[in-house]
């Protein structure tokens, strides 16, 4: 072996040691900001956001309740209608007859009970004194 293949054998000292980056302060501040920025555009994003989807729940909460209320008035006016039926004066007489078998009062049978006026008190100088 000729020396000039030896040399090739040897191994050269290689300095593996870890490379050691200096921190850039200047952006790490830079990244700081736009990571805040970013947080605040996304917080307002969802706010937004939000509210549009609780203005819309409340759309949908007032026309359930309008048709509700449609509902409810109109169970009203049906309600409203039978108790006027109920109360009509020739269904009471109808009733009355046919169930219960009451007679209606013929022109004899009516009494009329006049009202009687109290009398005027008497004059003052007929009242005694003490």
């Amino acid at each position: 072996m000729t020396t000039d293949t030896f040399e090739y054998a040897i191994k050269k000292d290689v300095r593996n040691n870890p490379i050691v980056r200096e921190i850039d302060r200047e952006r790490h501040k830079d990244m700081g900001r736009s990571v805040a920025v970013g947080i605040f555009l996304v917080a307002v994003l969802l706010f937004s956001a939000w509210q549009h989807f609780e203005l819309l729940r409340h759309g949908y909460r007032l026309e359930q309740m309008q048709r509700d209320r449609a509902t409810e008035a109109e169970i009203t006016r049906h309600l409203r209608l039978e108790i006027d039926t109920l109360r009509s004066p020739a269904r009471i007489e109808r009733l009355a007859t046919e169930r219960l078998r009451m007679v209606s009062p013929g022109p004899d049978d009516a009494v009329v009970i006049e009202r009687v006026l109290p009398s005027e008190p008497p004059p003052k100088s007929v009242v005694a004194r003490r």
